[in-house]
């Protein structure tokens, strides 16, 4: 997801933000620090906030969810914009994921585990394409995610485009095991079929 902003120490002359610890952030300071924005990610100890969207990535998102949560079995959700806790120093926020069923305990939830997580989807925004293609998709395979889609736009038309990783047995990172410009049609982690043409976006 878009992010380009990370937080700095305040000086005498700024006051809205609190010194970070000498060794970071931690991911419950992400959810007690009074006034962070909306959306705020913690990666490596730091936090990062939003940048501008562009349509497409909103369009995307909802896309892709009515897709998953059509054919997504009882025992399996999918949510979007949630944070999924990796370790004590990182936080990221996946623009969707699809968790177990069972880890939803109630409306109140701020985060899910990463054990909990099969998939997660990153929609490249523009100034976070380091962290949506690098940095996100190595802490989640580390984590032991079992999925990964990387969403962007390609060719001179602007087509979407996913891109659909699992891990490696052996190195334990992602490898791509499929590249989908008009239907997104995969096995895992449930069968999935959806349309993600142009028209399928212009018809939301």
């Amino acid at each position: 997801m878009g992010g380009t902003t990370t937080a700095e120490p305040i000086t005498a002359h700024s006051s809205r933000w609190p010194v970070p610890p000498q060794d970071g952030y931690t991911v419950d300071d992400l959810f007690t620090l009074p006034e962070l924005p909306p959306h705020a990610e913690l990666l490596d100890g730091s936090l990062v906030f939003l940048s501008p969207r562009r349509f497409f990535h909103s369009c995307m998102i909802d896309l892709l969810m009515y897709g998953l949560r059509g054919s997504a079995p009882r025992e399996l959700k999918a949510v979007r914009e949630m944070t999924v806790v990796l370790d004590r120093r990182n936080g990221p926020e996946p623009d969707i994921s699809v968790v177990r069923a069972d880890a939803i305990t109630g409306p109140e939830l701020t985060r899910f585990e990463a054990a909990d997580v099969l998939l997660a989807v990153e929609v490249v925004s523009p100034g976070s394409e380091a962290r949506d293609r690098d940095a996100k998709p190595q802490k989640y395979a580390a984590a032991g995610i079992p999925n990964f889609w990387l969403v962007d736009m390609t060719g001179t038309d602007q087509l979407p485009v996913v891109r659909v990783y699992e891990p490696d047995p052996l190195s334990k990172a992602y490898a791509l095991t499929g590249i989908h410009h008009d239907r997104l049609k995969t096995g895992v982690p449930f069968p999935i079929d959806i349309d993600i043409t142009l028209d399928a976006l212009d018809r939301l």
